[in-house]
């Protein structure tokens, strides 16, 4: 087995964050059940971008309690689940990502994480070395603008690059040229 087939792509979830951006920015309501993202073909994505296998990390808030029915269904999707807590005002997911992010820099894998959170900007920054591919993952408008200067930095959409939805979400997108098909708009199906 070589190094490129031992490689691993490691999926780290701010899911306070994409759950915030989701409903506050996109829906402007909290999303229901069948508008959230399906975790696992995010860990597909992930998996297919690079070609190689994909760990998801998911971490959450849990200092109100354990949503179990939540935690049970990332865990059958073979996510490695960390739950935290800690007082109101600390920022308990971003401090464990960014110790995630951290504790990369001597270990080997490719990384992607689903976050708009300039938080991480330095973390990730830090993490590209010519060797390991590095990425960003949520919605394109509403990522941190500190992600695009980033050289190497790999970008992705949750939703057209991902395809995490079942149905497309109500947002205004800038279209590349090349993409543009006016049926779409029209109503005239494509």
């Amino acid at each position: 087995m070589t190094d490129a087939d031992a490689r691993t792509t490691w999926l780290l979830v701010d899911g306070e964050n994409i759950d915030a951006t989701l409903g506050g920015s996109i829906l402007n309501r909290r999303p229901q059940p069948d508008e959230r993202p399906r975790w696992d073909r995010l860990t597909a994505f992930a998996a297919r971008t690079w070609g190689q296998p994909a760990r998801g990390v998911f971490f959450l808030n849990a200092s109100a309690g354990i949503p179990m029915s939540f935690v049970q269904a990332l865990k059958a999707m073979d996510y490695i689940v960390v739950p935290l807590s800690g007082v109101a005002d600390e920022k308990i997911v971003d401090i464990a990502i960014q110790r995630t992010l951290q504790a990369f820099a001597d270990r080997p894998g490719d990384v992607i994480l689903a976050s708009h959170d300039g938080d991480f900007l330095d973390d990730l920054a830090a993490l590209i070395d010519g060797e390991r591919r590095v990425g960003v993952v949520g919605f394109s408008e509403f990522r941190n603008i500190g992600f695009a200067s980033i050289p190497g930095l790999h970008k992705f959409d949750l939703e057209y690059d991902a395809r995490v939805f079942d149905a497309p979400l109500p947002r205004i997108r800038v279209i590349p040229i090349e993409e543009f098909d006016p049926t779409v708009f029209l109503g005239l199906g494509g």
